[in-house]
């Protein structure tokens, strides 16, 4: 034990934080509540990565934090993108899907460990910001709130051709004006509100589809449904490779597990960090692996697609009553909690770069409630323009949006890891030993998902669905690139 304080003691005095890494490690051993108190009040740093910003309010419960993750993955991309990750792997999506949980599984767990020790607002940009370099902090947070507010565009107008079932005749543009506002509302108000709309909402959607697993696997279990596992084609009907070739749909619905992480500068203390980031990944997983077992299970894996949630073809196999009421009502509230998830954390996004002189700085003003109200609007105004060029591109619009939102959010991911590399290199055995969370695996395992990820966004460009993906990586990275060097002479010249 005192080896462990002496390499405590001197990881406090290099880093300047004794306060903040003192206060965690305690409260994971539960040595003391955990709470913000001692971690508000360290002293001031160089560097401001290294403090939470005082004015964010700490009212988010690790379920609500966990429910923001949750509502923020659990969107169009399962409830519709899942159909186009089955036309390509057919029931070996299954097996795309257990990839896919290992991956954000290391993704998450390395975000945990760095927000448990450093809880800010931006998270995986700050942690690049701190651990690698400026450049690497600036594309990673930028190209996410790009990616973010392109993905907000999608669960709007999905939206609002949800509202057209119960009234044909008011214009789509009136829903979509009147969902902005009020997710602007919720959005302009205290995070406390922010955190239980999300809570409840994304609760609607793990309930319906719980009952899709319980009904689907009773249809299978009680032979009123045929197993297609192995018909049409096989379990890997387009072969070994299908199930690499889906991972890109995959993971956009895993893109939200790291919400957790970008909400921990308003946690009420280390410990919601840390139980947030396991139940958020837990839920997701089973959720996951278990409805892409039934869904392959029950319908034959060429009747999936883009054209009709999955989750319906299913309940319409079981002959639910009222199925189009009720599977209606839940994709309407599964594409608002997407939106509302997504504007809080683009909104958060941008904060992050105000603080740290890369936006202007009018962006970190904080109203009396708490909230970034000029991050939210901005985040919002953007909408407007992913909105047009959604409605101009042809049907398979949805595609392309999952495509081109999956580069910023790899991007961020793949900088997260590398991130989390760099900080194990620069801590001791005993500093790790100390940590408030670690990750399963270390910086080995986040190599191997940084290694895994890369490959993936390479192997889209064999898959014309998500080939958009690698296309537009290029042109991604160098404008952001460009966007950066301007930033930096203009944040020098001032």
């Amino acid at each position: 034990m005192s080896l462990i304080r002496s390499g405590v003691a001197k990881f406090q005095d290099q880093y300047r934080m004794a306060p903040v890494f003192e206060a965690k490690r305690r409260s994971i051993q539960g040595n003391s509540s955990g709470g913000r108190s001692a971690v508000a009040g360290y002293p001031s740093l160089v560097n401001f990565m290294e403090q939470k910003p005082p004015q964010l309010r700490h009212e988010l419960r690790a379920g609500q934090m966990a429910m923001v993750a949750i509502g923020g993955s659990i969107g169009t991309g399962l409830l519709l993108g899942s159909g186009a990750a089955v036309q390509i792997a057919g029931p070996g999506v299954i097996i795309s899907y257990i990839l896919g949980a290992l991956i954000a599984f290391t993704v998450t767990t390395a975000l945990g460990e760095m927000s448990s020790l450093h809880p800010a607002a931006g998270s995986f940009g700050v942690y690049a910001d701190k651990y690698l370099n400026r450049w690497a902090g600036f594309i990673s947070r930028y190209g996410y709130w790009f990616s973010l507010v392109i993905a907000i565009s999608g669960e709007l107008v999905a939206s609002a051709t949800y509202m057209r079932y119960w009234f044909p005749h008011i214009p789509a543009t009136a829903w979509i004006a009147g969902f902005a506002t009020l997710l602007l509302i919720i959005n302009l108000g205290a995070v406390h509100t922010v955190g239980s709309f999300e809570y409840w909402f994304a609760m609607i959607k793990v309930v319906a589809i719980a009952a899709f697993i319980l009904i689907g696997a009773g249809l299978l279990l009680g032979g009123r449904a045929q197993a297609h596992y192995t018909t049409d084609g096989g379990f890997l009907p387009h072969g070994a490779a299908g199930p690499l070739l889906a991972l890109p749909f995959v993971l956009f619905n895993f893109l939200g597990t790291e919400m957790v992480a970008i909400s921990s500068g308003e946690a009420r203390s280390t410990s919601d960090i840390v139980r947030a980031t396991y139940i958020s990944l837990s839920v997701l997983t089973f959720v996951y692996l278990c409805a892409s077992a039934v869904l392959v299970g029950v319908v034959p894996w060429n009747l999936v697609g883009v054209g009709q949630s999955p989750f319906v073809t299913v309940f319409e196999v079981a002959h639910v009553p009222a199925i189009s009421l009720v599977m209606n009502f839940v994709v309407l509230t599964a594409a608002l909690s997407g939106a509302n998830a997504a504007l809080y954390v683009t909104s958060r996004m941008l904060y992050s770069l105000a603080e740290s002189g890369y936006a202007p700085a009018r962006l970190a003003q904080l109203s009396a409630k708490g909230s970034p109200r000029n991050a939210v609007l901005l985040s919002a105004s953007g909408i407007v323009v992913a909105l047009i060029v959604q409605y101009v591109t042809p049907q398979n619009a949805f595609l392309y949006i999952i495509g081109a939102s999956l580069v910023g959010g790899m991007l961020a991911w793949c900088i997260a890891l590398a991130s989390h590399m760099a900080m194990r290199k620069r801590l001791s055995p005993e500093q790790v030993a100390a940590l408030p969370m670690r990750a399963p695996g270390g910086a080995a395992a986040s190599k191997v998902a940084f290694a895994a990820i890369v490959v993936i966004v390479l192997c889209t460009w064999w898959t014309p669905q998500a080939r958009i993906t690698i296309v537009s990586a290029g042109p991604y990275l160098f404008l952001l690139t460009v966007f950066y060097l301007m930033a930096k002479k203009a944040r020098s010249r001032n």
